[in-house]
């Protein structure tokens, strides 16, 4: 990775959905937004993206207000463009017709200077999907924990 530093991310996304393919996209924000995502003060959990008139934007994603902002500060859970290419938009949106699939931000970071979320193509979990998956990771966490019992020994 180049130069990248993580400001937010979804880890709900993984619990919820099965991702099936990330896009890269720039995000237009304003002033105050970048400098509050700057100092790590965003939230991903319940947002999503969706494709109007040939546009996509970012909905209920979360960042707070800035510390030293004035009157001019931004509304916190704004609507925000996604800076995609046309043919990208156009992919995604039939995608999106498709049943079962959505668009969900997994993570928002720094790339050279610039702040860039990572948009997900997304298909929901079902209850057993999820609790198989805590069963998988329990099983792992707990198979970690007996081969490091006996590297002790």
């Amino acid at each position: 990775m180049s130069n990248e530093k993580v400001a937010a991310t979804n880890r709900e996304a993984y619990h919820s959905y099965h991702i099936l393919e990330t896009f890269e996209c720039g995000v237009a924000l304003t002033g105050t937004e970048v400098k509050s995502i700057r100092e790590g003060r965003c939230n991903l959990k319940d947002s999503y993206g969706m494709i109007r008139q040939g546009e996509a934007f970012l909905l209920n994603a979360h960042i707070s207000p800035y510390s030293h902002g004035n009157r001019e500060n931004h509304e916190p859970t704004r609507a925000r463009k996604l800076l995609l290419h046309k043919a990208e938009i156009h992919r995604l949106a039939g995608k999106v017709q498709e049943k079962g699939l959505t668009l969900v931000p997994t993570r928002m970071y720094l790339k050279n200077g610039r702040i860039k979320i990572e948009l997900a193509l997304a298909k929901g979990k079902k209850l057993y999907d999820k609790r198989e998956t805590e069963r998988r990771r329990e099983a792992d966490r707990e198979a970690r924990a007996m081969m490091k019992g006996k590297l002790r020994e």
